[in-house]
């Protein structure tokens, strides 16, 4: 194995998104910047990369793992710089996988019933929770205590669609665990011992999501959607709820804009080889290179794939 620099590195990943951004960009949302997309991904491994235990993590896997793991983002018109979805290095492989921000945004643009609004919410103890059915209409109420940090009883997800109906969907925290120990892809992972409200919301709105008619007309989109829940559910019932049921691939093009348009790469068709694992000898501290402004970067949960970073010494070998 050569040597290679970590501009050199980041290069070599940035060129391989480049390259598969344009051979897929019939699956890619309308206006869809790959430029912005691939650069905003970079500056994520950039930050993994500061981070030692992330470092050793991304000695197991290769490039190509990395950039079929991005692409799944840009399917789904999700970034991973706003924190819409992570790229987690897991058994290695950079696993996919999205955030509770992301859930909503995929719900917004696919259903095809247009969405007002669409949100979850923990109950915790003291807080006063009721669902029920009222002549044939679904009604649901919540008070929580302001502030209340007491333990999580539960969790519930709501959609209000834009002519005024609703649906939601409601989890114990016993049915919540139970779907994270049994179908979880990473039940010991920090989001869940340190985000668990975040997860909780997460998954209820995921279940939910069976019960919104999306329009995920592409066989890209579908496999994005499905391997990002960070669950394996193999067509089992899910603790709680309803049996996971087929994609369906309805005939609809209407898909919103991921991003603001721009100046995309020329259409190339480049053979696409498997990048071995990089394991350089002299990795050097590469020149910093600015993140492209996000229109709106929100609190993100921590995540195994996002700890607080640690610059390197130059001469550090962040590979051994």
């Amino acid at each position: 194995m050569g040597q290679m620099t970590a501009d050199q590195y980041l290069d070599q990943i940035q060129n391989q998104l480049m390259k598969t951004l344009t051979e897929k960009k019939d699956a890619m949302p309308p206006g869809f910047n790959q430029q912005r997309f691939a650069l905003n991904c970079i500056t994520v491994i950039r930050d993994m990369m500061k981070d030692y235990k992330k470092r050793e993590q991304l000695q197991t896997v290769d490039i190509n793992s990395i950039v079929l793991c991005m692409i799944k983002g840009a399917y789904l018109g999700l970034d991973f710089l706003n924190g819409e979805c992570y790229a987690i290095p897991y058994k290695g492989e950079m696993t996919f996988q999205t955030d509770y921000k992301g859930e909503i945004k995929v719900c917004k643009r696919f259903s095809d019933d247009p969405i007002k609004d669409i949100y979850a919410k923990v109950v915790r103890e003291g807080d006063v929770y009721d669902e029920g059915v009222e002549a044939g209409v679904q009604k649901l109420s919540f008070k929580p205590v302001p502030f209340s940090n007491k333990d999580i009883i539960g969790a519930f997800a709501v959609v209000m669609y834009a002519d005024g109906t609703i649906k939601y969907d409601s989890m114990s925290v016993e049915e919540i665990r139970h779907t994270k120990d049994v179908y979880s892809k990473a039940a010991n992972s920090q989001a869940w011992k340190e985000s668990f409200g975040e997860m909780c919301k997460k998954t209820v709105i995921r279940r939910l999501s069976k019960l919104i008619d999306l329009n995920l007309d592409k066989v890209e989109l579908i496999k994005a959607y499905e391997e990002g829940s960070g669950f394996e559910f193999e067509n089992q019932q899910i603790s709680g709820g309803s049996t996971r049921q087929p994609a369906q691939l309805p005939g609809s093009d209407n898909v919103v804009d991921a991003f603001a348009p721009g100046q995309t790469a020329g259409q190339k068709t480049i053979e696409q080889k498997p990048q071995p694992a990089v394991t350089p000898q002299d990795f050097r501290k590469a020149p910093e290179r600015e993140p492209i402004p996000a229109e709106e970067v929100p609190q993100s949960m921590p995540d195994e794939g996002f700890m607080m970073p640690e610059d390197f010494p130059d001469n550090e070998l962040p590979f051994k």
